[in-house]
């Protein structure tokens, strides 16, 4: 492909020499200015003079404004570098850009920005999802060759699907956490978000293995993108039931996939999970009641920026008042109310017996298969506006959701695109630190759909 435009891919670009990168990065500036008007880059830095990887806002890079697209970081710069940052840097690989995204990475369509919303590249009227939204937007567009972003819920995943790009989150504890602002820390993935499954491969390989900082890293190094095989033949579980819901064009995705794996000699096996509501009360009560604990420290005298009041109470209440959006502000509600007294037991302590359940049922299954197919959303990328309401936001991730709280890697990649020209995603999930299993079927499934 040609040097300086944006379609080069990660594998391509790590073979360029200085001189070929630097008129590569010129040019890619250009572009991202020209396409301000996506939002999906809050500014433009650049760290060392590697391979261009976008970052999102919540990942810290030294002497950067790292914000998590909130009013209360505002002005905080960065002392050290994240984990993953370094990793990029020993790889040859280099921070090119702060990606937009939802205010702490709460949110499914990255509309709660303190920068204002992000655009989806393929439509937009449309949202590009969230939390990562500003970096699927950015890889969808051809505004970086790949990103970073964080997965909580799926904000990997669903953002990916909605912009018609790869996105990959890696099993907890694969990669690093240093330096990841924090929403659920039993939840939060650092991953890959690609132009395709080779390169979400080769980046996933760079940013995880062990690391000493982190207490909850899994400390394993084995890599995956040197022995990838798409002619590995595997055992692929379809949910019949669980996609009932799902509109006709996850449906419709949901059927070339599964006729795109039979082609390419995979045993395909009908199995069953239990109705995904349960899901859904799980993540939000374990979530917010992490996110509650997390976020006590923004109060204006430990971190973040201060709202001076006449005492230290009145200090608290306006700083945090004026530096949270409201929907932070409303799961900072619900983690108190579900962590207080009296509520503990009845909707704590059961989320963690539900999410136990939930950890075990995908064990169950793993037993026998390979890999798993399910949506990764309900529907395609709704437009701004749709999901107003946050219930309707909530159930969005209805997908995504399990894996994180059964701590399992997924990859979402492009299946098809609707009447409409939106794409539509799906997700295949493995089991845990099975990472080659994920990226050799992903691969394969990639090459029989030859999506564009």
């Amino acid at each position: 492909m040609k040097i300086g435009t944006v379609v080069i891919t990660l594998k391509e670009a790590l073979i360029l020499n200085k001189d070929e990168l630097k008129q590569f990065k010129d040019e890619l500036q250009t572009k991202i200015e020209e396409n301000r008007g996506l939002n999906a880059y809050i500014d433009v830095n650049t760290f060392g003079d590697g391979v261009p990887i976008a970052i999102k806002d919540n990942i810290q890079v030294k002497d950067w404004s790292v914000t998590s697209a909130s009013k209360i970081l505002q002005g905080y710069i960065a002392p050290y570098n994240a984990t993953v940052i370094n990793k990029l840097l020993d790889a040859g690989l280099s921070p090119f850009g702060r990606t937009n995204m939802d205010e702490f990475a709460m949110g499914s369509t990255t509309e709660t920005s303190c920068y204002g919303k992000t655009l989806n590249p393929v439509n937009s009227d449309c949202v590009p999802g969230g939390s990562s939204g500003g970096s699927a937007a950015a890889v969808g567009a051809g505004l970086a060759i790949a990103a970073l972003g964080s997965d909580t819920g799926g904000s990997i995943r669903q953002p990916a699907a909605y912009c018609g790009i790869v996105g990959m989150k890696p099993t907890y504890g694969r990669v690093s956490r240093y330096g990841l602002g924090a929403y659920a820390s039993s939840l939060d993935q650092i991953g890959p978000m690609t132009q395709n499954v080779e390169d979400a491969a080769i980046l996933y390989d760079i940013i995880s293995g062990s690391d000493a900082k982190d207490s909850t890293n899994a400390m394993m190094d084995d890599k995956v993108s040197d022995k990838l095989n798409a002619e590995r033949k595997l055992t692929i579980a379809i949910l019949p039931k669980y996609i009932e819901n799902a509109s006709d064009d996850v449906k419709e995705a949901y059927e070339k996939a599964i006729e795109a794996l039979k082609a390419q000699g995979h045993t395909i096996v009908e199995k069953e999970m239990m109705d995904a509501k349960y899901d859904i009360s799980a993540y939000y009560v374990t979530a917010t009641a992490e996110a509650t604990t997390n976020l006590g420290r923004y109060d204006g005298i430990r971190y973040g920026n201060r709202v001076e009041g006449a005492n230290l109470e009145e200090t608290y209440i306006k700083t945090r008042s004026e530096g949270f959006g409201d929907e932070v502000k409303r799961r900072i509600l619900l983690g108190n109310f579900v962590l207080s007294s009296g509520y503990y037991e009845a909707y704590y302590v059961k989320a963690q017996k539900t999410r136990h359940l939930i950890k075990d049922e995908y064990a169950k299954i793993f037993k026998e298969v390979d890999l798993i197919l399910s949506p990764v959303a309900p529907s395609v990328a709704p437009k701004f506006g749709e999901l107003a309401n946050p219930m309707e936001m909530y159930l969005s991730d209805i997908y995504t959701i399990s894996v994180n709280l059964a701590g399992l890697p997924a990859l979402s990649l492009p299946i098809i695109k609707n009447k409409n020209g939106m794409p539509v995603g799906l997700q295949l999930i493995a089991n845990a630190y099975d990472e080659q299993t994920l990226f050799d079927g992903s691969l394969s499934l990639e090459k029989e759909i030859a999506y564009s």
